[in-house]
């Protein structure tokens, strides 16, 4: 997996996103809006949100969620153990497809938090 790198995917996903947003302003501010409202601290921390937010990405196959989502939750506080459980969970919900992104995830996490 190591042709895969994070770090990239999240510049790139920010850079395209960025070029995107003038495109289509108000769908993207309206979308940005809506994820810092739903992401916000409530009766769940940013930090369970942004789990949740990474299991849902391994479950959905989608590399750019899994990476966004790591990182996010590693600043939100997480820790390597708290996305391991977190993985755990999706692999057990997601069941063998879930094993190849599951892995890549992990990968994403130690590239991520710098191990």
């Amino acid at each position: 997996m190591a042709d895969k790198s994070y770090n990239e995917m999240n510049k790139k996903q920010r850079e395209l996103g960025i070029a995107f947003r003038e495109s289509s302003t108000d769908t993207m501010n309206a979308f940005i809006n809506l994820s810092k409202t739903a992401m916000a601290d409530g009766a769940l921390s940013t930090k369970a949100k942004e789990l949740t937010a990474v299991s849902i990405g391994i479950i959905m196959r989608c590399d750019n969620c899994i990476a966004a989502h790591v990182r996010a939750a590693l600043k939100a506080g997480a820790s390597r153990e708290e996305l391991i459980e977190t993985i755990n969970v999706a692999i057990m919900m997601g069941g063998g497809p879930a094993v190849t992104y599951a892995i890549q995830a992990l990968e994403a996490v130690d590239e991520l938090a710098g191990l």
